[in-house]
């Protein structure tokens, strides 16, 4: 296999094109932090530093999932074609690179300042942690969602942004929102999760109580978003921002309805792109009208 070659069938393994998730947020994060009385100045080294920091971080808690999942994905007829269970990367590949990365992380953020030194591990652990989650608590889409919320919490901290419950309610549109969207793209295992025993919100409460404690959590969303406009006193186009996902989040629930799972990847990724996108765009837009 040439390096190439390989570079793409490691990238897909830990799903790189699903670091458009995150990233938007963290970017808008550090846009917002901009504004605030106490920063650190943004040079070239620290906004590189922050992207590695995310890029390892995200790819240590994928690989790890990834070889933690390997038999459970080898049983899941929709999952055993993934990398490991396929004998496309040996899983003891997939452990190694997640510990590296997660040492390249660490090591990164120590240059970021005390703060992000003394918190990496702990943010490491929560990220880890949730590919165990689901093996014992239903509320592991919260885990998740808080896992990706740590990418503009940390953000903020490496800017040299007062903590405030601004960036907490940043960070808790980003939990309800991937919990919304999560609980969606699990109902494609409903039934495999209550055979094998792990725990979800769609293998507790059903189709119907996942479709609303989606909706709910989507709710919530819109809602934290525009309170974070509102405390950090920002212009009309961050409430649109905060509009528009909402009308996307809206779409992505017609498109599954009442459970289509036919339609559940394009409102997972399609969707959740734009959401995550578009946010930061207006973010961004914003920033320039002040």
């Amino acid at each position: 296999m040439s390096a190439i070659a390989r570079l793409r069938t490691y990238g897909n393994l830990v799903a790189f094109s699903h670091t458009i998730f995150a990233m938007p947020f963290a970017a808008s994060a550090l846009v917002l932090s901009r504004a605030e009385p106490q920063h650190t100045p943004l040079t070239t080294w620290r906004l590189l530093a922050m992207v590695l920091c995310m890029v390892t971080a995200r790819t240590s808690a994928m690989a790890f999932n990834r070889w933690a999942d390997r038999d459970v994905d080898a049983k899941n007829p929709r999952t055993k074609t993934r990398h490991i269970p396929a004998g496309q990367v040996p899983a003891k590949n997939a452990l190694i690179l997640a510990l590296a990365s997660g040492v390249v992380f660490m090591g990164t953020a120590a240059t970021l300042g005390r703060w992000p030194a003394i918190l990496s591990p702990l943010v490491l652990a929560v990220l880890l942690g949730y590919s165990l989650a689901k093996r014992f608590t239903w509320a592991a889409h919260v885990w998740l969602g808080v896992a990706l919320s740590l990418a503009p919490g940390g953000v903020w901290i490496a800017s040299g942004a007062e903590p405030n419950l601004a960036i907490v309610s940043l960070m808790l549109g980003v939990v309800t929102w991937l919990l919304g969207f999560d609980v969606l793209y699990s109902l494609q295992d409903e039934s495999f999760d209550r055979e094998h025993g792990l725990r979800s919100i769609p293998a507790k409460f059903g189709l119907r109580g996942a479709l609303v404690i989606s909706a709910a959590a989507h709710v919530l969303t819109v809602v934290f978003f525009v309170a974070t406009g509102a405390l950090l006193h920002r212009g009309a186009a961050f409430f649109c921002a905060s509009a528009v996902a909402g009308l996307l989040l809206a779409y992505e629930h017609a498109l599954v309805g009442k459970g289509d799972l036919a339609r559940i990847d394009k409102a997972f990724f399609d969707m959740n792109a734009h959401v995550s996108v578009g946010f930061f765009a207006l973010v961004l837009l914003d920033e320039v009208l002040r």
